[in-house]
């Protein structure tokens, strides 16, 4: 059965066409993935889907009963319910049926007291005996245990149930709303952006939660491993329109990839037969002999297809400044402690950064991953203790918070100018590679949307990074080709790096140390994210062992003597147990401060050399075409490129073999 269909379906927003006489059909249970640059329409697709905007041509098709939730990114909620209410309650009918039974019990009693005869009375309590049977249908279906399982699972606490909406902060409320619609289990799940403002662990719990919902879900997200854990179908704003791709976002890649190149292909044999049929045409059109086959030539080259080739997206891009070499000590913090009020965010805090540590900072919303990244980057003042910054330190921070603080009435160029060491050409490559460009680099800060300021804020840094870079959340604005730009980029940033994100495959692309934020402490481990996660899920079984074995002990004067001679015993043994995680953890972190930037180089050449490979292959194959050498200059611009194109791989092939024994070396001495 089909949820939604689009019947020959238009839409323009703002003189821009989002769809143009889109047939589409969106089927129970599909799991879709929408997918696009920035200002592609994708929102606006979501708004059409859930009856909020109206086609300008054709129509949108939702059958009666066909029941639709959206979760918008940015949510408006004002309510005077308490949290638990409001997921209560938004299960349509359910406050008609409460208030149905308190009508009819009301009426039951006042007719009771009116001497009422004894059928009518006995009419109103069926009646009254049916309408708690509905409610116990909601109840059955709707549980109060399933809805607090969700507020649990998205990160709410028991006390939070009782609080009144109107005390949340944005990004709660979102989670209130999202709360809600899981709640709901509607037959078409509509969600743009889903996990902007959840947390690491709470992207976990609702990935899990959606690979269980057996229901249709249509979804735009930033993250790429949640998007291919969740969708099996892509929905994609391509140039050429919005295009359909069976498979996750990994397969989409690959079926646009194969289809590139085969239209690349065809259009080439195209060509090829083409100018066979014209040299044809050329020589022998004139000659009477050969005239008749001259005119079957000429219709055949009418008859010829034009062949589209896939156009690409401009995507930005993303190109760090060489910066200035920092000390090996970047920040110390010792006995760090911030408090807001009468609420302790963390204390005791030790911290060190070393020069060329690539730290991802995890944790749970409102554990203080901001507020300890502000006090590093000196935004804030800690409570307690102190910060120290290294020899030729210079920071660079970004912050959501910075975009919203930009001066409103400047310019997009003046902002970026007012930073710049190297003038205008500097200025305009900075805002050309995040698409501003034109008239656009000329307009108040004032006018542009949120995404926009974010993109300027970036900007900045592109311009002056400065050595140490710290950021918070820099993907949320970003699409999916951007936010993989950004990490390439941060790859060959030459500084230090710390991060807060709660993307997945943004942290796995380039943490090599991940701190986590948790009840007032902050944990350091020296390793890649997929690493952290193998530790932390090895931490958990074991602790899960522990206390099943802990709940079959048995009471009495035995047992406490028997665990306090086993804690006597191994006291020294734990002892011993810290100090060699501790030196394993130190062996870890020397091995990725070492081993790392080796890798990553590595990596990187390997990359070039097949992209060289690549461009050889292409050249080679255009010397190999008899209709290249008809044009001298161009043949000899090719076997240039060729003999240029040749050299250079020689010369990253011999810098990998060096890097690679480089790299051999050093693992053999951690080995």
């Amino acid at each position: 059965m089909s949820l939604v269909i689009f019947q020959d379906c238009s839409l323009h927003l703002g003189g821009k066409a989002i769809v143009e006489n889109l047939d589409l059909r969106i089927a129970e249970g599909e799991r879709i993935g929408l997918i696009g640059p920035n200002g592609s329409g994708k929102s606006s697709l979501l708004k059409l889907l859930s009856g909020q905007y109206r086609p300008d041509g054709g129509e949108v098709i939702v059958p009666r009963n066909v029941r639709i939730g959206y979760l918008p990114q940015d949510v408006e909620l004002e309510s005077e319910k308490t949290l638990f209410d409001y997921v209560l309650s938004s299960v349509p009918g359910r406050e008609a049926i409460s208030r149905a039974i308190e009508e009819k019990e009301a009426e039951l009693e006042r007719r009771a007291k009116e001497g009422a005869s004894e059928e009518e009375l006995t009419a109103l309590g069926v009646a009254l005996g049916e309408l708690h049977e509905e409610l116990l249908h909601f109840e059955t279906h709707y549980s109060e245990h399933e809805a607090k399982a969700i507020l649990a699972g998205l990160g709410f606490s028991p006390e939070d149930e009782g609080r009144p909406l109107a005390e949340f902060s944005g990004g709660w409320k979102m989670r209130a709303v999202l709360t809600a619609l899981l709640y709901q289990r509607p037959d078409l799940l509509l969600l743009d952006e889903p996990t902007n403002h959840l947390d690491m662990p709470s992207v976990g719990w609702f990935s899990s939660f959606l690979k269980r919902y057996s229901r249709a879900i249509v979804m735009i997200s930033h993250d790429r491993e949640f998007l291919n854990e969740q969708i099996e179908r892509v929905l994609s704003f391509e140039p050429e329109g919005l295009r359909s791709y069976q498979g996750n976002l990994d397969r989409y890649r690959k079926q646009r990839d194969e289809e590139r190149v085969l239209l690349e292909a065809r259009a080439r044999n195209i060509q090829k037969e083409r100018e066979h049929l014209e040299r044809f045409i050329e020589r022998f059109g004139a000659k009477a002999t050969k005239a008749t086959q001259a005119q079957s030539r000429v219709k055949r080259l009418e008859k010829l297809e034009e062949v589209k080739l896939l156009e690409e997206h401009e995507a930005m891009s993303f190109r760090f400044q060489s910066v200035e070499k920092s000390g090996r000590d970047v920040i110390v913090a010792e006995g760090l402690e911030k408090s807001f009020g009468d609420k302790t965010v963390f204390s005791g805090v030790d911290l060190r950064v070393n020069r060329g540590d690539r730290i991802a900072l995890i944790g749970k919303n409102g554990a203080g991953k901001t507020t300890l990244l502000r006090i590093l980057a000196g935004e804030l003042e800690p409570s307690a203790g102190e910060v120290r910054y290294g020899h030729h330190v210079k920071l660079g921070y970004y912050a959501q918070h910075h975009a919203e603080i930009l001066n409103p009435n400047r310019t997009v160029y003046d902002t970026i100018n007012e930073i710049s060491r190297h003038g205008h050409r500097e200025v305009r490559a900075a805002l050309g590679a995040l698409l501003f460009r034109d008239e656009d680099v000329e307009k108040k800060i004032g006018v542009l949307s949120g995404g926009e300021r974010a993109r300027v804020a970036l900007a900045r840094l592109l311009v002056d990074p400065g050595n140490v870079l710290l950021m918070d959340e820099p993907t949320n604005h970003l699409d999916l080709d951007s936010s993989d730009r950004l990490a390439e980029a941060l790859r060959g940033y030459d500084g230090t790096l710390l991060f807060v994100s709660h993307n997945r495959a943004f942290i796995r692309a380039i943490a090599t140390s991940i701190w986590t934020v948790d009840e007032g402490r902050v944990s350091v481990y020296p390793g890649t994210f997929d690493e952290y996660l193998e530790s932390f899920q090895a931490r958990t079984e074991a602790e899960t062992v522990l206390k099943g074995s802990g709940g079959a002990a048995n009471s009495g004067i035995e047992t406490k003597e028997r665990s306090h001679a086993s804690s006597a015993e191994s006291a020294p043994r734990r002892a011993n147990d810290r100090a060699t995680r501790r030196a394993e953890a130190e062996a870890r972190r020397r091995r990725n401060q070492i081993l790392g930037p080796l890798e990553r180089r590595s990596a990187e050449l390997i990359r070039k050399i097949d992209e060289a490979e690549g461009e050889i292959a292409e050249l080679t194959r255009e010397l190999e075409d008899p209709s290249l050498y008809a044009d001298e200059e161009r043949r000899d611009e090719v076997m240039t490129a060729l003999r240029k194109k040749q050299v250079e791989l020689e010369v990253l092939q011999e810098t990998w073999m060096e890097v690679e024994s480089e790299l051999e070396e050093k693992k053999a001495e951690f080995s």
